[in-house]
């Protein structure tokens, strides 16, 4: 029952890794991707299955999105290998994603994963009243 958890949402996060990016510049594209939103609440955990993403930002931040609300959760840690366009494989227990959850990167062309890193807190940023 995990393993196909962990497929289906392996599937989900490879077509979130193809996400474009417009810039090496990880804080412009930060600032791109969070236009028109304002920050929210912190959360310890999100929901995985109402999610699309995550959208890789420089080496420590990932960007979860929930219809309009965008969760952003920091790395904990150094996790060089973590770029554009590589697959995150999430280790989900509980269901949810949860600060302190172990994720691995791969990057396109191997088949070993990196070593693990770890997720901080969710930032929600929901879009701005008009």
């Amino acid at each position: 029952m995990r393993r196909m958890m962990l497929i289906g949402l392996a599937a989900t996060l490879v077509a979130g890794a193809a996400l474009a990016h417009d810039t090496d510049d990880p804080q412009r594209e930060l600032a791109k991707a969070l236009a028109g939103h304002v920050p929210g609440k912190t959360s310890e955990c999100i929901d995985p299955q109402f999610t699309s993403g995550p959208q890789v930002i420089g080496h420590d931040t990932l960007l979860y999105r929930q219809g309009t609300t965008i969760w952003k959760a920091n790395v904990v840690g150094p996790c060089p290998s973590l770029d554009n366009y590589v697959t995150i494989i999430n280790d989900i227990h509980g269901g949810q994603l949860c600060r302190n959850d172990m994720f691995r990167v791969l990057e396109p062309g191997t088949t070993i994963p990196s070593a693990y890193c770890r997720l901080g807190s969710f930032q929600q940023y929901v879009p701005v009243k008009k």
